[in-house]
């Protein structure tokens, strides 16, 4: 079993209005994975709501990633 990160629910984002750069935004995200705990990553900010932030990012692997993450965990670089 892959080593996922854990994500925010999808039901806090159900019927909120999804923002779209038209260039990804790059970013710094927290995320904790499943196995391996947490860990902080350099990846791109590919949409949001006002309170959750959809992320692609590469772990201490070097495996790519895909999240939805609470939009604190994320700082712009």
């Amino acid at each position: 079993m892959r080593d996922g990160p854990e994500q925010a629910p999808a039901k806090a984002r159900a019927g909120a209005v999804i923002g779209r750069p038209v260039e990804p935004l790059p970013i710094r995200v927290w995320l904790r994975a499943r196995q391996s705990g947490e860990f902080q990553a350099d990846g791109y900010a590919l949409e949001w709501t006002n309170k959750q932030v959809y992320v692609r990012y590469i772990d201490p692997h070097g495996r790519e990633g895909w999240a939805w993450v609470w939009a604190n965990a994320v700082t712009r670089r």
